[in-house]
């Protein structure tokens, strides 16, 4: 009976005691907020390769995940590796058609610009893919304010009319689940963004422990888990079979918040992001480019460019990058309709290995006259 009575309290305390070190393990966690430091601690770029695209997705089959850590990401991908020396190094930015939906790393905008093996002022241009879907131009100006601690030379930024409209700017879950990240920007540049918006996902105490990061901790470990299998595939996405993007529509002139074809001014687009954009680059020169859309031929083509256009939207949209542009004085091109239809696939912005090669020229061609 003693011994029993002894094994009781025996565990009873080992019990309270865990219970204590486990409170404090929270708490601890939950004041020194280690999320930041443990998103640089990887695997990539010296045990494994670096990833040639941020990671996004939700297939394990495709060794990726979507995740929010700014530094995990970054850490995660080959512009961490140093520079080389004799490196002309291009960081692209812009939405899902940078990243590559539907295409290989190779076939992506970065994959060929590297293929194409570039000089310019006797060094090799190597570009790096920092696209990352669902389109907000603040959510670029995001990830362009975490590139410009890799020392590139030149940054190339994509744009399209459904990444400027001033609702959508919060919108992407990488942004709204990097509120300190985005209130830098609104407090260093004054972005007219409420850093207070509901959609910023602020944790609190409870949030911030060991037990609430639990997501997030679990996210970190799986991208170093997948770290091998992608190092050993290349496969980063899974290659589904997809549903072309529609050639006939509505007789529909609506476009986001406009009913009809009211004329838009340029202040209700984010065009003053982009302008941030050239300030936070400083003295590296920032290309932007209008990215090709889809020209439809079909059913009510002659209101619609494509599923998510109207003409009348597109068209002023085009006017006013381009009065912006000079205003300004941004190196700017415009190539909207510089793709054939054929080469899209799943979307008005997503393009075909053939497409994506295309569109690399024409980009390649504006580089290197931006640099003779």
């Amino acid at each position: 009976m003693m011994a029993r009575r002894y094994s009781w309290a025996f565990a009873a305390r080992v019990l309270i005691g865990a219970g204590v070190l486990f409170i404090v393990l929270n708490v601890l966690f939950a004041l020194l907020n280690p999320l930041t430091l443990i998103g640089h601690l990887t695997i990539y770029n010296w045990l494994v390769p670096g990833r040639e695209r941020l990671p996004y997705g939700a297939s394990a089959d495709a060794y990726n995940l979507s995740l929010n850590s700014l530094e995990a990401m970054f850490a995660s991908h080959v512009i961490a590796e140093p520079k080389r020396a004799d490196e002309f190094r291009v960081v692209l930015i812009g939405d899902s058609s940078v990243w590559g939906v539907l295409l290989r790393n190779e076939q992506t905008l970065a994959g060929n610009l590297n293929q194409a093996h570039l000089q310019i002022g006797g060094r090799t241009l190597r570009a790096y893919n920092l696209g990352h879907p669902i389109m907000s131009v603040t959510k670029d100006l995001m990830l362009l304010d975490q590139a410009m601690q890799y020392a590139p030379d030149l940054i190339v930024w994509l744009v399209s009319l459904d990444s400027l409209p001033r609702a959508v700017q919060l919108a992407p879950p990488l942004a709204q689940n990097n509120p300190t990240a985005i209130r830098s920007l609104i407090s260093r540049f004054g972005l007219p963004l409420d850093p207070d918006n509901p959609k910023l996902i602020t944790p609190d105490f409870l949030a911030r422990t060991l037990v609430g990061q639990r997501r997030a901790l679990a996210d970190w470990w799986h991208l170093q888990l997948y770290g091998v299998a992608w190092a050993n595939t290349g496969i980063d996405q899974a290659y589904d079979s997809y549903a072309p993007r529609t050639n006939d529509f509505e007789a529909d002139l609506n476009w986001q918040s406009y009913k009809t074809p009211t004329p838009f001014s340029a202040n209700d687009l984010a065009f003053d992001v982009l302008d941030v954009g050239q300030q936070i680059v400083g003295n590296v020169p920032l290309m932007l480019i209008n990215e090709p859309i889809f020209i439809a031929d079909g059913k009510n083509s002659d209101i619609r460019y494509n599923v998510w256009y109207p003409r009348w939207a597109y068209d002023r949209y085009r006017v006013l990058f381009a009065e912006e542009a000079k205003r300004h004085n941004w190196p700017y091109l415009d190539l909207w309709d510089r793709i054939a239809p054929t080469e899209f696939t799943n979307s008005p912005v997503h393009l075909m290995p053939n497409g994506s090669a295309q569109l690399s020229q024409l980009i390649a061609a504006a580089i290197l006259a931006l640099n003779r």
